[in-house]
Order: structure tokens, then sequence, then C-alpha cells
């Protein structure tokens, strides 16, 4: 089984350098993908109301093997649920679909500033941690701007900030922004879902150089410029080679001609995208 380095967030927590995403599963598959990627050694899970599938994410665990306690399982709120009273009531019903007794990273899907009720839903989540519901609290596809005011108004940092993160959209001003506060980055659509950044001919020059698939370079980017990839499969053999990205290093100049691309942003923009 391969080792899998981790990362400590600023609240203590060790957090795997590489997850399993579950989106757009459904739940058969979903519990079907998330055993074979325990067996495979993943201990990351990230999953969310909105996908509509933490129900098969949970019975996943239950038949993977793995002790609870060995596994981040990951899920989050949805825009229809901001606000105090309304992100308690979420989170059991996430945990019940889940069948755990708590989570282990609880983050705010999106921000919805137009809906202004990210401060609120945050203090909940405080309370969630503080009360050993949930070990760590982040959000998800916030700028530096939403952070801060959740930091002014609350005291409290996120532990991670998941966004769109590939080498045609690298955030390098957000990422920035994330280590001066001791933020973790966790990357979505780390492989540029629908873009052609696998077929990009640096990517499959230096895949050839190294042995290794265009899929795995990227991956490897990811964990050398300090984010956590989250990539999506069903597949066990792909699982396992998702994984199977630390026996390899990216030279400097390798990283460089990665990072030589036009920003392409492929979701939803932050200050405007709504997803209730």
């Amino acid at each position: 089984m391969i080792s899998i380095p981790a990362h400590t967030l600023n609240d203590g927590t060790r957090l795997p350098a590489i997850g399993l995403g579950t989106w757009p599963m459904d739940d058969a598959e979903a519990e079907r993908a998330v055993a074979d990627a325990l067996g495979a050694g993943y201990r990351l899970l990230d999953t969310a109301t909105n996908y509509r599938n933490e129900t098969g994410v949970g019975r996943g665990i239950a038949h993977g093997g793995v002790p609870r306690e060995e596994i981040l399982v990951t899920t989050k709120l949805p825009g229809r649920h901001h606000g105090y009273e309304d992100t308690l009531a979420s989170f059991e019903e996430s945990r019940r679909r889940l069948g755990v007794e708590y989570v282990d990273l609880y983050l705010i899907h999106w921000p919805l500033p137009r809906v202004d009720k990210y401060v609120d839903s945050w203090k909940a989540m405080i309370k969630l941690r503080e009360d050993g519901l949930v070990r760590s609290i982040g959000v998800s596809n916030f700028t530096p701007g939403h952070i801060e005011r959740l930091e002014k108004e609350t005291g409290v940092l996120p532990s991670v900030n998941q966004i769109e993160l590939h080498p045609l959209f690298q955030q390098n001003e957000l990422r920035a922004f994330h280590a001066e506060k001791g933020i973790r980055t966790e990357s979505w659509s780390p492989l540029g879902r629908g873009s052609a950044i696998l077929d990009d001919p640096a990517v499959v020059t230096i895949a050839e150089a190294h042995g290794v698939t265009p899929a795995q370079v990227v991956l490897r980017w990811h964990t050398q410029i300090d984010a956590v990839p989250i990539p999506k499969s069903a597949d066990p053999g792909r699982q396992r080679a998702n994984l199977d990205i630390f026996g390899f290093s990216l030279g400097p100049a390798q990283l460089a001609a990665l990072s030589d691309h036009t920003p392409e942003r492929l979701g939803g923009d932050p200050e405007t995208h709504e997803e209730f």
C-alpha cells in the first residue's frame, strides 16, 4: 500500500496530502469507489450535501475495512442552508446520511455574498467544533476578503479553503494569502475538468521524462506547491495511479514549465456564483 504524507492544519489535525473526490457520483457509485479507495490507501474522502451521495460515501466507509479513526471525512454546507440554525440542522442531516458520529472536516461550500449569511454559518460551525461534532472547519471558494471578514467577526480562521486549482488556473495570490494566514489549500478539479491540460505538450514531455502519466504529473505539481488535490475517480486502477505520485519529484524547470499558462477559470466566480 502506498504511504501518503500528511500536513498539519492550523488546528492540529493531520490532513493527508491527497484525497478522493466524489462529485458527480451517485450513491451506488460512491459506495463502490470509496470502498475501493480505502483499500488502495486513501484516507481523505470528499463529499458534500449537494453531491447527493453522502449516503453512498457513508456505506463505502462502513464496508471499506478501515477503522473510522483513520479516515478523514469531508462534507460541505449547501447555500440553501446558510444561517446559524439552518447550518446546525443541515450538519445533522449530513451526519445522519454519512452514518458517522463526527465529521472530520466541514466546509461552507460557497460564500454566497449576496445572501450574506456565511458569517452566521461560520459561527455555527465554530460551535460544532467546540461540541466535538466536527474536528476541523473550513471553507470552499472563499476569497481573501471573505476570509478576512470571518477572522474579523469571529477571531477564527478556516483550517482549509478548497478552491478551483490546476495548472490552467493557479491562484497564486490566493495561495500566498493562505500561506500567510496558515490556511491549507485544497484543490478541486485538480486535473482541470473538461480542459486539455493532460494533453499539454509540457505535461506530456514531463510525464515521458519520469515514466509516469500526465495525470500523475499534474497531481504531483499540486503536492509540490503545497496544495492537497482531491481527484475524482471510480476506477480502481486510476485511483491507485492517482495516489502513486510520491516516488518522483518535479524539478524547478519542470515546475516553471507547468506555470506557463494563461489563467483559465473553469468553474464559478465566488463573488457571483450561487449554488443552493
